[in-house]
């Protein structure tokens, strides 16, 4: 599907379809739609009754197979969980931050198959800067030598971390993220509650997974640090340790509030709290910049271990305690 803010991309990238590369890579902002974009170019292109303005008919052999995600011609290489590598239900917070080579060596053996439908096979690759460096290095001999009517398609936040070698193998193409108004409003259609506060701690990205009950610890966690106390700092660490989270999300959820500190300190700026201005204005007047420095390079240094859940409530207590020391002496100076 397309999302309203990605039509002029779309009538962007028909444009080129005249010359079609062996290999995109889309880029952009996370919670924008890159993958489904990247996902609805690869149904177009397996489509057999294509629709005007190139849209998929929705009701081929090719659509029906390739929305039950059968489609013999298409392959989609993304992280795995360990539970999905052993074959049973994925758990969550366990997904892998990368993606492996023995992924990568199934997906150039189906690129070296003929296509069963007499069109083009294609291969989505997200997120492609998860590629571990033999799986970036496998992927990117095949990008050297493509095999005739192989299409990759790569979808990336951060294209800097990919190889340089692989960015000059692929055409770029940046994608638009949507305006403020465009966002507000997609999220009220779906019926989103309390809109604008989710939209701003999300960072003005739309496609966030809106979980009514993570919204509401998060609600909590948030007002926790919005009172600095011993106490208060104790009880969220019980909080995120009873959910069994991993660390990821308490971190983010800390991270964005610890920006916010920093950015009304500096500059005026709240990015992802506006609702809570006026308990961060109170805040920052006890704020110890360098010890606010501190904690979010504490938290930089948590930051790869996210996804696990062990230990958790220790390292959010040691974590939070020097959140707590932002506001032991106040400002100096």
């Amino acid at each position: 599907m397309l999302f309203p803010w990605q039509l002029q991309d779309w009538q962007r990238l028909n444009a080129e379809r005249a010359r079609l590369p062996n290999a995109w890579l889309f880029i952009g902002p996370a919670g924008t739609g890159k993958l489904e974009f990247a996902l609805h170019l690869a149904q177009s292109l397996l489509c057999e009754q294509l629709q005007a303005d190139y849209q998929p008919c929705g009701h081929c052999k090719g659509c029906r197979w390739f929305e039950h995600g059968t489609h013999p011609d298409f392959r989609r290489l993304s992280p795995q969980t360990d539970d999905e590598e052993e074959g049973k239900e994925a758990k969550p917070g366990r997904k892998l931050p990368l993606i492996k080579i023995e992924a990568v060596r199934q997906v150039i053996e189906f690129a070296h198959l003929t296509a069963h439908r007499a069109g083009q096979r294609i291969v989505v690759v997200e997120p492609a800067e998860n590629l571990n460096p033999a799986a970036a290095n496998a992927l990117l001999k095949i990008l050297e030598e493509p095999p005739q009517d192989v299409l990759f398609l790569l979808v990336a936040q951060a294209a800097q971390r990919l190889l340089p070698t692989i960015r000059s193998r692929c055409r770029q193409f940046p994608l638009s993220a949507p305006s403020p108004a465009q966002a507000l409003d997609w999220l009220r259609q779906q019926g989103v509650s309390n809109a604008e506060a989710e939209l701003a701690h999300n960072g003005g990205a739309p496609l966030f997974d809106h979980d009514p009950v993570l919204a509401k610890l998060r609600s909590q966690f948030i007002d926790g640090l919005g009172q600095p106390t011993f106490a208060s700092i104790l009880n969220l660490a019980e909080l995120v340790d009873k959910q069994k989270l991993p660390l990821a999300i308490p971190l983010g959820w800390l991270g964005k509030w610890l920006h916010d500190l920093a950015g009304l300190s500096l500059a005026g700026i709240v990015r992802y709290h506006p609702e809570q201005q006026a308990v961060l204005q109170q805040l920052v007047l006890r704020c110890d910049p360098v010890a606010l420095m501190r904690c979010q390079d504490a938290l930089q240094q948590l930051a790869p271990f996210g996804q696990h859940t062990l230990n958790t409530r220790l390292q959010l207590e040691a974590l939070l305690m020097d959140y707590l020391k932002i506001f032991a002496g106040g400002r100096q100076g």
